[in-house]
Protein backbone atom coordinates (compact mmCIF):
# COMPACT_ATOMS: atom_id res chain seq x y z
CA UNK A 1 0.00 0.00 0.00
CA UNK A 2 0.84 3.53 -0.81
CA UNK A 3 1.12 6.25 2.14
CA UNK A 4 3.86 8.48 1.36
CA UNK A 5 4.29 11.93 -0.85
CA UNK A 6 3.08 11.86 -4.04
CA UNK A 7 6.32 12.91 -5.09
CA UNK A 8 6.97 8.82 -4.57
CA UNK A 9 5.32 7.88 -7.60
CA UNK A 10 3.67 4.20 -6.47
CA UNK A 11 3.05 1.18 -8.76
CA UNK A 12 -0.13 0.09 -9.11
CA UNK A 13 -1.00 -3.45 -9.94
CA UNK A 14 -0.73 -4.10 -13.55
CA UNK A 15 -4.22 -5.57 -13.71
CA UNK A 16 -6.02 -2.39 -13.30
CA UNK A 17 -7.38 -3.69 -10.20
CA UNK A 18 -7.06 -1.68 -7.37
CA UNK A 19 -8.49 0.58 -4.12
CA UNK A 20 -7.68 4.47 -3.79
CA UNK A 21 -7.95 3.69 0.44
CA UNK A 22 -9.09 6.85 2.50
CA UNK A 23 -9.30 9.69 0.37
CA UNK A 24 -11.70 12.67 0.56
CA UNK A 25 -14.28 13.36 -1.85
CA UNK A 26 -16.04 16.66 -2.29
CA UNK A 27 -19.30 15.84 -1.98
CA UNK A 28 -21.25 17.71 -4.76
CA UNK A 29 -18.68 15.61 -6.95
CA UNK A 30 -20.41 12.37 -6.45
CA UNK A 31 -23.18 11.53 -8.61
CA UNK A 32 -26.03 9.60 -6.23
CA UNK A 33 -23.87 9.32 -2.58
CA UNK A 34 -25.55 6.87 -0.70
CA UNK A 35 -26.72 7.67 2.31
CA UNK A 36 -23.96 6.25 4.34
CA UNK A 37 -21.79 8.49 2.81
CA UNK A 38 -23.70 11.53 3.01
CA UNK A 39 -24.08 11.20 6.50
CA UNK A 40 -20.20 11.52 6.90
CA UNK A 41 -19.69 14.83 5.28
CA UNK A 42 -17.82 17.70 7.35
CA UNK A 43 -18.86 20.95 7.61
CA UNK A 44 -17.28 21.80 4.08
CA UNK A 45 -18.51 18.73 2.32
CA UNK A 46 -15.92 16.44 2.34
CA UNK A 47 -16.57 12.71 2.28
CA UNK A 48 -13.99 9.99 3.56
CA UNK A 49 -14.20 7.20 0.92
CA UNK A 50 -12.73 4.21 -0.63
CA UNK A 51 -12.73 4.02 -4.03
CA UNK A 52 -12.46 0.71 -6.37
CA UNK A 53 -11.07 1.38 -9.61
CA UNK A 54 -11.14 -1.73 -12.22
CA UNK A 55 -9.82 -1.37 -15.96
CA UNK A 56 -10.02 1.75 -16.18
CA UNK A 57 -13.32 3.24 -14.35
CA UNK A 58 -14.81 3.19 -11.10
CA UNK A 59 -16.90 0.57 -10.00
CA UNK A 60 -17.51 1.72 -6.38
CA UNK A 61 -17.93 4.74 -4.23
CA UNK A 62 -18.03 3.37 -0.36
CA UNK A 63 -17.54 4.65 3.03
CA UNK A 64 -13.64 4.62 4.05
CA UNK A 65 -12.62 1.65 5.64
CA UNK A 66 -14.84 -0.85 3.70
CA UNK A 67 -11.92 -1.58 1.24
CA UNK A 68 -10.49 -5.18 1.64
CA UNK A 69 -7.48 -4.12 4.39
CA UNK A 70 -5.02 -5.78 2.64
CA UNK A 71 -6.22 -5.45 -0.85
CA UNK A 72 -3.83 -3.69 -3.48
CA UNK A 73 -4.27 -0.09 -4.05
CA UNK A 74 -3.05 2.96 -2.79
CA UNK A 75 -3.67 4.24 1.01
CA UNK A 76 -4.13 8.46 0.35
CA UNK A 77 -4.44 9.14 4.34
CA UNK A 78 -7.40 11.47 3.60
CA UNK A 79 -6.09 13.46 0.94
CA UNK A 80 -8.55 15.04 -1.76
CA UNK A 81 -9.84 13.15 -4.78
CA UNK A 82 -11.20 15.43 -7.55
CA UNK A 83 -12.03 14.17 -10.97
CA UNK A 84 -10.10 15.89 -14.08
CA UNK A 85 -10.84 19.26 -14.43
CA UNK A 86 -12.54 20.68 -17.41
CA UNK A 87 -11.07 23.66 -19.25
CA UNK A 88 -14.17 25.80 -20.87
CA UNK A 89 -12.50 29.06 -21.64
CA UNK A 90 -8.42 29.10 -23.30
CA UNK A 91 -6.70 30.88 -26.25
CA UNK A 92 -4.55 27.95 -27.01
CA UNK A 93 -3.25 30.24 -30.71
CA UNK A 94 -1.94 33.07 -28.31
CA UNK A 95 -0.29 30.93 -25.72
CA UNK A 96 3.47 31.71 -24.32
CA UNK A 97 3.74 34.68 -27.01
CA UNK A 98 4.93 36.72 -24.15
CA UNK A 99 8.94 36.30 -24.90
CA UNK A 100 8.27 37.78 -28.33
CA UNK A 101 5.39 40.29 -27.53
CA UNK A 102 5.06 41.63 -24.18
CA UNK A 103 2.14 43.87 -23.55
CA UNK A 104 3.92 47.31 -22.79
CA UNK A 105 1.58 49.12 -20.31
CA UNK A 106 -0.47 46.17 -19.07
CA UNK A 107 -3.91 47.45 -20.54
CA UNK A 108 -6.98 45.63 -22.55
CA UNK A 109 -5.91 48.09 -25.51
CA UNK A 110 -2.11 47.70 -25.89
CA UNK A 111 -3.03 43.54 -25.17
CA UNK A 112 -4.91 44.35 -28.54
CA UNK A 113 -2.32 45.92 -30.47
CA UNK A 114 0.68 43.45 -29.64
CA UNK A 115 -1.67 40.62 -30.52
CA UNK A 116 -2.59 42.20 -34.38
CA UNK A 117 1.41 43.22 -34.52
CA UNK A 118 2.63 39.59 -33.76
CA UNK A 119 -0.43 37.69 -35.53
CA UNK A 120 1.70 37.91 -38.66
CA UNK A 121 4.17 35.57 -37.80
CA UNK A 122 0.99 32.48 -36.91
CA UNK A 123 2.19 30.24 -39.75
CA UNK A 124 0.93 26.71 -38.87
CA UNK A 125 4.88 25.90 -37.70
CA UNK A 126 4.35 28.31 -34.65
CA UNK A 127 1.03 28.31 -33.97
CA UNK A 128 1.81 23.94 -33.44
CA UNK A 129 4.12 24.52 -30.99
CA UNK A 130 2.86 26.47 -28.75
CA UNK A 131 -0.45 25.25 -28.93
CA UNK A 132 1.01 21.58 -28.20
CA UNK A 133 3.17 23.28 -25.58
CA UNK A 134 0.29 24.19 -23.65
CA UNK A 135 -1.55 21.55 -24.05
CA UNK A 136 1.35 18.99 -22.83
CA UNK A 137 0.94 21.19 -19.79
CA UNK A 138 -2.89 20.92 -19.23
CA UNK A 139 -2.37 17.33 -19.58
CA UNK A 140 0.43 16.81 -16.98
CA UNK A 141 -1.36 19.43 -14.72
CA UNK A 142 -4.53 16.95 -14.61
CA UNK A 143 -7.10 18.45 -17.29
CA UNK A 144 -9.38 16.21 -19.10
CA UNK A 145 -10.81 18.18 -21.59
CA UNK A 146 -10.04 22.08 -23.07
CA UNK A 147 -12.53 24.64 -25.04
CA UNK A 148 -10.18 27.02 -27.42
CA UNK A 149 -11.60 30.19 -28.70
CA UNK A 150 -9.42 30.70 -32.51
CA UNK A 151 -9.19 34.04 -33.94
CA UNK A 152 -11.05 33.36 -36.95
CA UNK A 153 -10.24 36.47 -39.29
CA UNK A 154 -9.51 36.62 -42.96
CA UNK A 155 -6.71 34.01 -43.59
CA UNK A 156 -5.79 33.46 -40.49
CA UNK A 157 -8.91 31.39 -39.74
CA UNK A 158 -7.42 28.51 -42.65
CA UNK A 159 -4.41 28.19 -40.89
CA UNK A 160 -5.22 28.03 -37.37
CA UNK A 161 -8.35 25.73 -37.62
CA UNK A 162 -6.03 23.48 -39.95
CA UNK A 163 -3.56 23.15 -37.02
CA UNK A 164 -6.42 22.45 -34.44
CA UNK A 165 -7.64 19.56 -36.21
CA UNK A 166 -4.36 18.30 -36.35
CA UNK A 167 -3.97 18.81 -32.44
CA UNK A 168 -7.41 17.43 -31.82
CA UNK A 169 -6.39 14.18 -33.85
CA UNK A 170 -2.68 13.67 -31.53
CA UNK A 171 -4.37 14.22 -28.35
CA UNK A 172 -7.33 12.52 -28.58
CA UNK A 173 -8.00 9.72 -25.84
CA UNK A 174 -5.73 11.86 -23.42
CA UNK A 175 -7.53 15.67 -23.54
CA UNK A 176 -10.47 16.13 -25.14
CA UNK A 177 -10.11 19.16 -27.46
CA UNK A 178 -13.03 22.36 -28.84
CA UNK A 179 -12.59 25.03 -31.02
CA UNK A 180 -14.50 27.84 -30.51
CA UNK A 181 -14.30 30.59 -33.63
CA UNK A 182 -13.09 34.26 -32.37
CA UNK A 183 -14.95 36.28 -34.71
CA UNK A 184 -16.44 39.95 -34.64
CA UNK A 185 -20.25 41.45 -35.32
CA UNK A 186 -18.81 42.84 -39.03
CA UNK A 187 -17.67 39.18 -39.59
CA UNK A 188 -21.20 37.76 -38.45
CA UNK A 189 -22.84 40.43 -41.15
CA UNK A 190 -20.77 38.85 -44.03
CA UNK A 191 -20.26 35.78 -46.66
CA UNK A 192 -16.97 35.61 -44.69
CA UNK A 193 -19.18 35.11 -41.18
CA UNK A 194 -21.11 32.35 -43.89
CA UNK A 195 -18.03 30.59 -44.54
CA UNK A 196 -16.50 30.52 -40.69
CA UNK A 197 -19.94 28.97 -39.97
CA UNK A 198 -19.23 26.28 -42.48
CA UNK A 199 -15.64 25.71 -41.72
CA UNK A 200 -16.43 25.43 -37.86
CA UNK A 201 -19.17 23.01 -38.97
CA UNK A 202 -16.80 20.95 -40.93
CA UNK A 203 -14.96 20.22 -37.57
CA UNK A 204 -17.20 20.18 -35.25
CA UNK A 205 -16.60 23.21 -33.49
CA UNK A 206 -18.69 25.68 -31.44
CA UNK A 207 -19.62 29.31 -33.07
CA UNK A 208 -19.77 32.79 -32.17
CA UNK A 209 -17.14 35.77 -31.01
CA UNK A 210 -16.83 38.72 -29.53
CA UNK A 211 -19.73 41.59 -28.58
CA UNK A 212 -18.71 45.50 -28.35
CA UNK A 213 -20.97 48.39 -28.66
CA UNK A 214 -21.41 48.27 -32.50
CA UNK A 215 -23.86 49.98 -34.38
CA UNK A 216 -25.51 46.73 -35.91
CA UNK A 217 -24.69 44.53 -32.96
CA UNK A 218 -28.47 43.21 -32.74
CA UNK A 219 -28.57 42.24 -35.66
CA UNK A 220 -25.03 41.30 -35.64
CA UNK A 221 -26.07 38.87 -32.78
CA UNK A 222 -29.41 37.47 -34.81
CA UNK A 223 -27.17 36.37 -37.55
CA UNK A 224 -24.73 34.41 -35.79
CA UNK A 225 -27.30 32.49 -33.80
CA UNK A 226 -29.35 31.93 -37.07
CA UNK A 227 -25.69 30.75 -38.44
CA UNK A 228 -25.40 28.78 -35.96
CA UNK A 229 -28.94 27.06 -35.87
CA UNK A 230 -29.06 26.18 -39.48
CA UNK A 231 -25.61 24.33 -38.97
CA UNK A 232 -26.49 22.31 -35.50
CA UNK A 233 -23.85 24.80 -33.87
CA UNK A 234 -23.22 25.83 -29.71
CA UNK A 235 -22.57 29.46 -29.49
CA UNK A 236 -19.68 31.12 -27.19
CA UNK A 237 -19.73 34.76 -27.10
CA UNK A 238 -16.92 37.04 -25.49
CA UNK A 239 -19.54 39.83 -23.62
CA UNK A 240 -18.42 42.93 -21.80
CA UNK A 241 -15.17 42.53 -20.92
CA UNK A 242 -14.66 46.19 -19.66
CA UNK A 243 -15.45 48.00 -16.41
CA UNK A 244 -17.75 50.20 -18.28
CA UNK A 245 -21.71 50.26 -17.19
CA UNK A 246 -22.88 51.23 -20.39
CA UNK A 247 -22.07 47.73 -21.93
CA UNK A 248 -25.21 44.84 -22.23
CA UNK A 249 -23.68 42.33 -24.61
CA UNK A 250 -24.51 39.67 -22.42
CA UNK A 251 -28.36 40.53 -21.47
CA UNK A 252 -28.47 41.03 -25.63
CA UNK A 253 -27.12 37.63 -26.17
CA UNK A 254 -29.52 36.38 -23.84
CA UNK A 255 -32.46 38.73 -25.75
CA UNK A 256 -31.08 37.01 -28.86
CA UNK A 257 -31.32 33.39 -27.26
CA UNK A 258 -34.49 33.40 -26.50
CA UNK A 259 -35.99 35.96 -29.28
CA UNK A 260 -34.74 33.47 -31.79
CA UNK A 261 -35.96 30.39 -30.12
CA UNK A 262 -32.26 29.04 -30.41
CA UNK A 263 -31.99 24.76 -29.12
CA UNK A 264 -28.22 24.72 -28.52
CA UNK A 265 -25.75 25.26 -25.83
CA UNK A 266 -24.66 29.45 -25.44
CA UNK A 267 -21.73 30.20 -23.39
CA UNK A 268 -20.69 33.61 -22.62
CA UNK A 269 -17.32 35.00 -21.19
CA UNK A 270 -16.44 37.53 -18.71
CA UNK A 271 -19.07 40.07 -18.09
CA UNK A 272 -17.20 42.32 -16.09
CA UNK A 273 -19.58 44.75 -16.77
CA UNK A 274 -21.71 43.63 -14.09
CA UNK A 275 -19.78 44.50 -10.99
CA UNK A 276 -20.15 47.85 -11.72
CA UNK A 277 -23.48 48.13 -12.86
CA UNK A 278 -26.73 48.80 -10.37
CA UNK A 279 -28.45 46.31 -8.91
CA UNK A 280 -31.91 46.81 -10.89
CA UNK A 281 -29.85 46.25 -14.27
CA UNK A 282 -27.93 43.52 -12.33
CA UNK A 283 -31.38 41.40 -11.59
CA UNK A 284 -32.55 42.37 -15.04
CA UNK A 285 -29.73 40.82 -16.86
CA UNK A 286 -29.28 37.37 -14.62
CA UNK A 287 -33.38 37.11 -15.02
CA UNK A 288 -33.02 36.96 -18.83
CA UNK A 289 -29.95 34.74 -18.79
CA UNK A 290 -31.97 32.31 -16.55
CA UNK A 291 -34.22 32.14 -19.10
CA UNK A 292 -32.30 31.73 -21.78
CA UNK A 293 -30.56 28.62 -20.27
CA UNK A 294 -26.92 30.15 -20.40
CA UNK A 295 -23.24 29.21 -19.01
CA UNK A 296 -21.33 31.99 -18.14
CA UNK A 297 -17.60 31.31 -17.55
CA UNK A 298 -15.69 33.52 -15.19
CA UNK A 299 -12.14 34.41 -15.84
CA UNK A 300 -10.40 35.85 -12.81
CA UNK A 301 -7.06 35.83 -13.26
CA UNK A 302 -6.77 37.44 -17.06
CA UNK A 303 -9.78 40.17 -15.58
CA UNK A 304 -7.96 40.81 -12.83
CA UNK A 305 -4.27 41.29 -14.58
CA UNK A 306 -6.15 43.87 -17.40
CA UNK A 307 -8.94 45.39 -15.40
CA UNK A 308 -8.84 48.88 -13.79
CA UNK A 309 -4.93 49.10 -14.76
CA UNK A 310 -3.30 52.55 -15.04
CA UNK A 311 0.28 53.61 -14.38
CA UNK A 312 1.34 54.45 -11.01
CA UNK A 313 -2.15 53.62 -9.48
CA UNK A 314 -3.37 50.44 -7.43
CA UNK A 315 -6.23 49.20 -9.07
CA UNK A 316 -9.64 49.53 -7.56
CA UNK A 317 -12.38 47.73 -9.78
CA UNK A 318 -11.42 44.19 -10.51
CA UNK A 319 -13.68 43.17 -12.88
CA UNK A 320 -14.75 39.86 -11.40
CA UNK A 321 -18.05 39.15 -12.40
CA UNK A 322 -21.44 38.35 -10.12
CA UNK A 323 -20.54 34.46 -9.55
CA UNK A 324 -22.03 34.52 -6.44
CA UNK A 325 -25.21 35.94 -7.75
CA UNK A 326 -25.22 34.48 -10.85
CA UNK A 327 -25.01 30.93 -8.56
CA UNK A 328 -28.41 31.70 -6.40
CA UNK A 329 -30.08 33.04 -9.50
CA UNK A 330 -29.64 29.11 -10.64
CA UNK A 331 -27.10 30.83 -13.53
CA UNK A 332 -24.41 27.98 -14.37
CA UNK A 333 -21.30 29.49 -13.50
CA UNK A 334 -17.89 28.06 -14.68
CA UNK A 335 -14.18 29.48 -14.41
CA UNK A 336 -11.25 28.93 -16.41
CA UNK A 337 -7.93 29.87 -17.46
CA UNK A 338 -8.30 31.90 -20.28
CA UNK A 339 -4.90 33.55 -21.71
CA UNK A 340 -1.48 32.07 -20.67
CA UNK A 341 1.88 34.10 -21.09
CA UNK A 342 0.59 36.41 -23.61
CA UNK A 343 -0.21 40.37 -24.04
CA UNK A 344 -3.32 39.73 -22.40
CA UNK A 345 -2.43 38.08 -19.12
CA UNK A 346 1.64 37.33 -18.92
CA UNK A 347 1.38 34.91 -16.30
CA UNK A 348 -0.34 31.37 -16.05
CA UNK A 349 0.18 27.60 -17.42
CA UNK A 350 -3.69 25.76 -18.10
CA UNK A 351 -3.37 24.98 -14.74
CA UNK A 352 -7.04 24.09 -13.55
CA UNK A 353 -5.97 23.70 -10.10
CA UNK A 354 -4.23 26.76 -9.70
CA UNK A 355 -7.08 28.50 -11.67
CA UNK A 356 -9.52 27.03 -9.12
CA UNK A 357 -7.30 28.10 -6.08
CA UNK A 358 -7.09 31.84 -7.01
CA UNK A 359 -11.03 32.15 -7.82
CA UNK A 360 -11.51 30.74 -4.22
CA UNK A 361 -9.60 33.48 -3.32
CA UNK A 362 -10.53 36.55 -5.27
CA UNK A 363 -14.18 35.75 -5.76
CA UNK A 364 -14.71 34.01 -1.96
CA UNK A 365 -15.73 31.03 -2.74
CA UNK A 366 -15.61 29.78 0.54
CA UNK A 367 -18.10 29.94 3.53
CA UNK A 368 -18.60 27.00 2.62
CA UNK A 369 -16.31 25.81 0.24
CA UNK A 370 -18.05 23.05 -0.53
CA UNK A 371 -20.94 24.60 -2.68
CA UNK A 372 -17.87 25.27 -5.47
CA UNK A 373 -15.67 22.75 -6.77
CA UNK A 374 -18.61 22.12 -9.64
CA UNK A 375 -17.32 25.11 -11.25
CA UNK A 376 -13.83 23.62 -12.40
CA UNK A 377 -15.57 20.45 -13.51
CA UNK A 378 -18.97 19.58 -13.61
CA UNK A 379 -20.37 22.66 -15.11
CA UNK A 380 -17.56 22.72 -17.70
CA UNK A 381 -18.11 19.87 -18.66
CA UNK A 382 -21.90 19.90 -19.22
CA UNK A 383 -21.59 22.99 -21.23
CA UNK A 384 -18.86 21.78 -23.51
CA UNK A 385 -21.69 18.55 -24.17
CA UNK A 386 -18.98 16.22 -22.54
CA UNK A 387 -19.71 12.25 -22.01
CA UNK A 388 -18.97 12.26 -18.62
CA UNK A 389 -20.04 15.24 -16.37
CA UNK A 390 -17.40 15.10 -14.43
CA UNK A 391 -19.17 13.54 -11.25
CA UNK A 392 -17.71 10.43 -9.46
CA UNK A 393 -19.76 7.49 -9.80
CA UNK A 394 -19.75 3.60 -10.54
CA UNK A 395 -18.95 3.14 -14.15
CA UNK A 396 -17.38 6.73 -14.96
CA UNK A 397 -13.72 6.91 -15.81
CA UNK A 398 -11.53 6.92 -13.51
CA UNK A 399 -9.63 10.18 -14.79
CA UNK A 400 -8.73 11.37 -10.82
CA UNK A 401 -6.50 13.86 -9.02
CA UNK A 402 -5.16 12.70 -6.25
CA UNK A 403 -4.15 15.43 -3.71
CA UNK A 404 -2.14 14.94 -0.30
CA UNK A 405 -4.06 17.82 1.20
CA UNK A 406 -6.87 16.45 3.13
CA UNK A 407 -8.98 19.97 3.66
CA UNK A 408 -9.37 23.24 1.21
CA UNK A 409 -7.40 25.04 3.87
CA UNK A 410 -4.38 22.83 2.74
CA UNK A 411 -5.93 22.29 -0.83
CA UNK A 412 -5.73 26.22 -1.83
CA UNK A 413 -2.70 26.81 0.56
CA UNK A 414 -0.02 25.49 -1.35
CA UNK A 415 0.53 25.04 -5.40
CA UNK A 416 0.12 20.87 -5.30
CA UNK A 417 2.82 20.19 -7.53
CA UNK A 418 3.01 16.72 -5.90
CA UNK A 419 -0.53 15.88 -6.84
CA UNK A 420 -0.67 13.01 -8.91
CA UNK A 421 -3.36 12.63 -12.31
CA UNK A 422 -4.70 9.11 -13.13
CA UNK A 423 -6.34 8.54 -16.32
CA UNK A 424 -8.11 5.56 -17.02
CA UNK A 425 -6.95 4.50 -13.67
CA UNK A 426 -3.13 4.50 -14.58
CA UNK A 427 -0.71 7.06 -13.08
CA UNK A 428 0.30 10.04 -15.72
CA UNK A 429 3.49 11.61 -16.28
CA UNK A 430 3.01 14.84 -14.07
CA UNK A 431 6.47 16.40 -15.51
CA UNK A 432 6.32 19.68 -17.60
CA UNK A 433 7.71 20.90 -20.70
CA UNK A 434 10.87 22.86 -20.34
CA UNK A 435 9.97 26.42 -21.54
CA UNK A 436 13.14 26.26 -23.44
CA UNK A 437 11.43 24.25 -26.34
CA UNK A 438 9.46 27.52 -27.09
CA UNK A 439 12.95 29.33 -28.23
CA UNK A 440 13.24 28.11 -31.50
CA UNK A 441 9.72 28.85 -32.43
CA UNK A 442 10.02 31.81 -30.53
CA UNK A 443 12.69 33.19 -31.95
Amino acid sequence: MYSGPCSQIPRLPDNGRYWLKKGRVPLCLLADPAPDLVARADRDGLVHADIRVEEGRVRAVVPAGTAPCCGPGLHLDGGMVWPCPVDLHTHLDKAHLWPRAENPDGTFDSALATVRADAVLWNADDLEARMDFAVRAAYAHGTRAIRTHLDSGGGQAGISWGVFRRLRQRWAGRIELQAAALATPDVWLTGEGEALADRVAEVGGVYGGITFPHPALKTALVRAFTLAAERGLDLDFHVDESLSPDVHGLRLVAETAIATGFQGRTVCGHACALAVQSDSEVEATLAVVKEAGMTVVSLPMCNLYLQDRGAGRTPRRRGVTLMHEMRAAGIPIAVASDNVRDPFHGYGDLDMVETYTQAVRIAHLDRPHGDWPPCATTVPAMAMKLAWDGRISSGCPADLVLFRARFYSELLSRPQADRMVLRDGRLVDTRLPDYRELDGPLG
